[in-house]
């Protein structure tokens, strides 16, 4: 899971992170940034912050979050708002899929009015993604199977281009994703709205499979097709 910022995995993949590691699977945490100019506001509000103090704690709070979802955590530290992603940067983007080789790979949509960042993310991790997989040929460098690529809910989904594909069932989960968005203090007010969102998505998969027993879900949109061997 790919985002701008060290809290975006939380709000908005916790849930898919903790039934991957639940189940046995490995999940990795990379954050392009610490979000330590846009998205701390609460720890602004002390006197005399700098800007990396602001860092120290958001990378606490993110480390502590995957933990309680079992997944690692490591951050670029790219800096944000605005989040720039020169040819460096894009190479250290496109080196971590290879080393870590995902079958999923989760980022942001590729428009939010509202964050800069997150579609600056979404297109280079886009072009990382078509790097570490070498298009899928042989090529003079190392390459990886091409992951599935979906893109995680943004906070207004209606006003980025985001069409649910997929519902993931967070119902087991919910716990863990909780107390890893009550690590992210310095933006605990988004709290409520992801737990609201969780119990939205959860009615809208219940509608979608028919399956009663779904209380809480994620929704992502596939970019990439579905290879299946029938319908």
């Amino acid at each position: 899971m790919i985002g701008a910022h060290s809290a975006d995995f939380v709000w908005r993949a916790g849930g898919a992170i903790a039934v991957t590691t639940s189940m046995g699977g490995v999940a990795q945490v990379l954050a392009l940034s610490y979000g330590e100019r846009g998205e701390s506001g609460e720890l602004w509000k002390e006197p005399g912050r700098t800007v990396e103090e602001v860092k120290q704690i958001r990378r606490g709070e993110a480390e502590r979050a995957a933990a309680a979802l079992g997944a690692t955590f490591e951050c670029l530290d790219l800096g944000d708002y605005p989040l720039d992603i020169d040819r460096e940067g894009l190479t250290a983007i496109a080196d971590r899929i290879r080393a870590f080789a995902p079958d999923v790979l989760l980022t942001h949509t590729d428009r939010d009015p509202f964050n800069p960042d997150h579609a600056a993310a979404f297109f280079a991790v886009e072009r990382a993604r078509a790097l570490a997989a070498g298009a899928g040929v042989p090529s003079a460098f190392e390459i990886v199977e091409p992951p599935e690529l979906l893109l995680f809910e943004p906070h207004q989904p209606e006003l980025c281009n985001f069409t649910p594909t997929t519902f993931v069932d967070i119902t087991p989960v919910i716990e863990q994703k909780r107390a890893a968005m009550d690590e992210m203090k310095a933006q605990a007010y988004l709290k409520t709205y992801y737990d609201q969102r969780a119990d939205q998505r959860g009615n809208h998969a219940r509608r979608s499979s028919g399956n009663s027993a779904i209380r809480f879900a994620e929704a992502f949109q596939r970019v990439t097709p579905q290879v299946v061997d029938a319908l």
